[in-house]
């Protein structure tokens, strides 16, 4: 074996420095703040302290202890990491309370990353990955495509708790503030002077989510962008095995059934909507009253997932593509996931339907003029609901009162 030179020997010592020096660096992967995480992050400190106060927990993650640990039982195997030889894995558990408390609070990602020592980029991450996870493994569980004894049991529920015979669900769509994406023009630009993507929703009687439809673009009407959804397209041909036309309650008047929405939307057979214009006479005030009632349950909705999750408080800062199908869906998933395993904790007002007591007023002028695509067959059917809201088997007794400005 040929012996080294002084020189090739200095230039192999080099090469050895400069390769350890390169994994040295390497290593550190991570800032020193964040190595304590295990011990002053706030997962492992304040955590702990919301586990012995139910009431503390529920304001800190939105939902009730019994509500996350039944969340966690079903998306945790996904959101499970192996350990490498460098680090330990962040637990499932701690993967759910980040992205809730990025969900429910509205904080920033940099803000989550200082209080639970973690990097700006592995908080992103966990927060798209977990909601992903939730909208992969929950979504059929909790906004199923509804069957024929689903929609009957929805439409009995408007009937008992709203006075409105034959309704499948209020209709409405909410404009989702978000920072304006590079190179997109006017594409989300809405008629608010900002820019957003669209939550269009199908709501039942307890404000529960049966359809939505999101990330349409904010420039987009909510008509326009119902008739272009997969559930104004299946409306259309039918294909929700929606129950055939019934007996308005105790007349022998068929009608079939219907959803509602406000004037942006067109009327058809199966979607109403109020009458527009000004000077209306009595019987169409009073319908436009029975209908707006019943479609303000949806901006309800809304204003629940709003004051559950306070990210809708913010300008949402990521990609559309992130807003659409991980932040916004999740939260609606959530929200009906919350109102089936944590309703005790889930605060809403239900007004009796058969008092006149907190009634809100319902502003029925100003409305637009009717567009001329509805069909006779649309006119037709509102006119049914028109004569059974005036009639005396159809009526309410504070009906009148309610629209006498």
């Amino acid at each position: 074996m040929a012996a080294f030179t002084d020189r090739e020997l200095a230039m192999i010592a080099v090469i050895l420095d400069e390769e350890e020096t390169h994994h040295t660096k390497k290593r550190k992967w991570v800032h020193e703040a964040w190595r304590k995480r295990e011990t002053e992050g706030e997962f492992a400190t304040l955590y702990k302290e919301l586990m012995h106060d139910e009431t503390k927990f529920f304001e800190y993650f939105r939902m009730s202890e019994e509500c996350f640990n039944i969340l966690l039982s079903k998306i945790g195997p996904q959101l499970k990491k192996q350990d490498t030889h460098w680090r330990k894995s962040i637990t499932p558990r701690e993967q759910l309370a980040v992205c809730l408390r990025y969900l429910a609070t509205g904080d920033s990602l940099k803000t989550i990353s200082f209080s639970y020592r973690l990097g700006h980029s592995t908080v992103y991450k966990i927060v798209m990955d977990t909601c992903k996870v939730i909208t992969e493994r929950l979504l059929n569980e909790m906004l199923p495509k509804p069957t024929t004894e689903m929609w009957k049991s929805i439409a009995n529920d408007f009937f008992t708790l709203w006075n409105f015979p034959n309704c499948l669900g209020a209709l409405d769509g909410k404009h989702i503030i978000i920072q304006a994406p590079p190179n997109s023009g006017s594409l989300f630009f809405n008629y608010k002077k900002t820019f957003s993507v669209v939550l269009l929703a199908l709501v039942d009687a307890h404000y529960n989510f049966i359809a939505v439809d999101v990330g349409a673009y904010g420039k987009n009407s909510d008509g326009g962008i119902f008739s272009s959804s997969n559930l104004g397209k299946a409306l259309q041909r039918g294909t929700l095995s929606v129950p055939g036309n019934s007996t308005l309650p105790d007349t022998t008047t068929d009608a079939p059934h219907v959803i509602v929405g406000d004037e942006a939307f067109p009327l058809k057979s199966y979607l109403m909507r109020p009458y527009p214009g000004h000077d209306l006479d009595l019987q169409k005030r009073i319908f436009n009253y029975r209908l707006c009632r019943v479609r303000r349950i949806v901006e309800n909705t809304f204003g629940i997932l709003c004051q559950k999750f306070r990210i809708y408080n913010r300008r949402l800062q990521s990609k559309p593509e992130n807003v659409d199908n991980n932040i916004i869906l999740s939260t609606c998933i959530l929200h009906n996931f919350i109102k089936k395993f944590g309703a005790n904790t889930y605060i809403y007002q239900t007004i009796n339907a058969n008092s006149n007591e907190t009634r809100e007023e319902i502003r029925l002028d100003n409305l637009p003029m009717q567009g001329g695509n509805a069909t006779q067959d649309a006119f037709r059917v509102r006119e049914l609901f028109k004569e059974y809201f005036n009639s005396k088997i159809g009526s309410v007794p504070w009906q009148e009162e309610r629209i006498t400005f």
